[in-house]
């Protein structure tokens, strides 16, 4: 009975330092997600970081600022989920489908 909460300790130690390496490579990933028919872009990382947002010449005006806004917000969102996904799918399969908090 010993042996095998030692073996399971072991086990749980090797997934937790596969996890916390996984979390470090997700974070040097993006995804890219857009708005607006790519008039906004946004690209943001595995640690849910938003790290550039790109708007064409066009998108800019003066007069409409709510849609700018609009489009920055849907663009924001989408790389966000997108990153999510990413980091579910990926933590998935460490787990093999296990919901395990904060991860």
């Amino acid at each position: 009975m010993m042996n095998n909460m030692h073996a399971m300790m072991k086990q749980a130690q090797k997934l937790q330092k596969k996890m916390q390496q996984t979390q470090q490579e997700l974070a040097t990933k993006t995804i890219e997600a857009s708005s607006g028919g790519g008039m906004v872009k946004v690209v943001a990382n595995g640690a849910q970081k938003i790290e550039s947002i790109v708007f064409e010449k066009e998108v800019v005006n003066p007069d409409d600022i709510e849609m700018l806004q609009d489009l920055v917000l849907a663009a924001v969102n989408d790389a966000l989920t997108k990153s999510q996904e990413m980091v579910s799918s990926e933590m998935g399969k460490l787990t093999g489908g296990l919901n395990i908090p904060g991860f």
